[in-house]
């Protein structure tokens, strides 16, 4: 479910979709992915919302991320995840259950929470579409299409809104293959708060060993 969240439009074109770049997407892509970059932490918090091939919507949820490198915690209803790079510690509030995994990055159905503002970088085509003003700010809309094992994805576009000014993403929409819609709205992106690691490790200490999950290797 996590890490990278999603971004934009195929065109149809085989002369647009080359093996070029687009030079106006690409520079506007270089400019998030160096102030992105730049951050040693990101905190952010997020909606995402679900909606049907029927057109309808299915769920609607917030959450909050914290990013320090390869680290993240990801707080949503029920459940929250924490990794400290290499392992992935699942907390079920309402089962009261742990599930401890090794950490896995997986970019096949859905994004990748660690690098949801730099997932444009490997495995996708991209094409600036258009500018857009939202609530009085200027966005930058980028169409990506995956480049490695499309058949693979549930998704066939992801459409990358980003704020010109700030040169931060705000938005991504993931458009399914079934028709469907998965937006990831960030409210709010605030960069280099003081994260301790400790934030990253989940203790374990005050569960029972029933209640623990170790599906490690």
């Amino acid at each position: 479910m996590l890490k990278n969240i999603i971004c934009l439009l195929l065109l149809s074109s085989s002369v647009v979709w080359g093996q070029d770049q687009d030079p106006k997407a690409k520079t506007i892509l270089d400019d998030v992915s160096k102030t992105t970059k730049a951050y040693k932490t990101i905190t952010a918090e997020y909606t995402l919302t679900s909606v049907n091939k029927d057109k309808k919507q299915t769920d609607k949820q917030s959450g909050k991320i914290q990013l320090k490198g390869t680290k993240f915690k990801l707080e949503i209803p029920g459940n929250t995840i924490v990794c400290d790079g290499k392992t992935v510690w699942t907390h079920n509030k309402d089962a009261q259950e742990v599930t401890i995994k090794n950490f896995e990055p997986n970019h096949e159905d859905g994004i990748d929470i660690t690098n949801i503002f730099t997932l444009y970088e490997k495995g996708f085509k991209y094409k600036y579409d258009k500018e857009e003003k939202v609530n009085g700010v200027n966005l930058s809309v980028i169409n990506l299409v995956p480049s490695v094992k499309p058949e693979k994805k549930k998704y066939h576009t992801i459409k990358l809104y980003i704020d010109k000014n700030k040169k931060q993403v705000k938005q991504i929409k993931m458009l399914m293959k079934d028709s469907g819609t998965q937006t990831y709205e960030l409210k709010s992106i605030t960069p280099n708060t003081d994260i301790p690691d400790a934030n990253f490790i989940f203790d374990t200490k005050n569960f029972k060993p029933d209640q623990i999950v170790d599906e490690r290797a």
